[in-house]
């Protein structure tokens, strides 16, 4: 009788020193912080046309959200990256442009106000040369062309929501277009434009757990 009580004791104080622990390592999750990315190349200008138009080499920069990277264009038909850079057009890594799961839509909203993707989102698809994910014009998607002064604008309260290339979500938000991270103004020089244009800097939260909660 007394070591049937000692035993039932034992148990019933391993069971409250169980559940104590339980209670005691409860995960924290650590909120998402947004990671930016300064002057990255994308076909800078190497010369002018005898029309007096820029020209770039004709390449894009790829880059990974998730690793944060860019990727070497010899990875450019892989799924190691996610977004793909060229002047004002951003690719993403599906339909056309790649062998990856990628889309993209343009969201009117201020990047911190995104915190959950909309179950009725629809993510497009590159679909070259008569439409992007990432929609491409003047006034269509991320900027503005002022064609008088010759300078692009990223347009506030616009947010690239991303599906990467393997499937994850990520939100991104182009901050500038001229190296430095600045906004030229009307009086810069034709050379200063040259020269400082097309280097983005953007900032974006990539969401490594699959969901479409920032």
């Amino acid at each position: 009788m007394k070591k049937t009580v000692t035993y039932i004791l034992f148990i019933a104080t391993f069971t409250f020193l169980l559940a104590s622990c339980s209670k005691s390592t409860t995960t924290v999750v650590a909120p998402l912080s947004a990671t930016t990315v300064k002057d990255l190349p994308a076909d800078t200008i190497i010369g002018i046309t005898a029309q007096g138009q820029p020209y770039g080499a004709g390449k894009y920069t790829f880059y990974s959200l998730e690793k944060n990277t860019i990727i070497a264009n010899s990875d450019s038909a892989t799924t190691k990256w996610d977004l793909a850079f060229n002047g004002t057009k951003i690719l993403t890594n599906g339909g056309t442009s790649g062998m990856g799961l990628g889309g993209a839509f343009v969201q009117v909203g201020l990047f911190d106000d995104l915190k959950t993707i909309s179950t009725d989102s629809v993510f497009k698809t590159d679909n070259a040369p008569a439409s992007y994910a990432v929609t491409y014009g003047s006034g269509k998607g991320w900027y503005t062309y002022d064609p008088i002064n010759n300078l692009i604008t990223p347009l506030a309260g616009r947010v690239l929501v991303i599906r990467t290339a393997s499937g994850k979500y990520a939100k991104v938000e182009v901050i500038a277009y001229y190296k430095g991270g600045a906004t030229l103004a009307t009086t810069a020089t034709d050379a200063e434009k040259m020269s400082k244009q097309r280097y983005y800097t953007f900032r974006y939260i990539f969401q490594p757990n699959g969901t479409k909660v920032f």
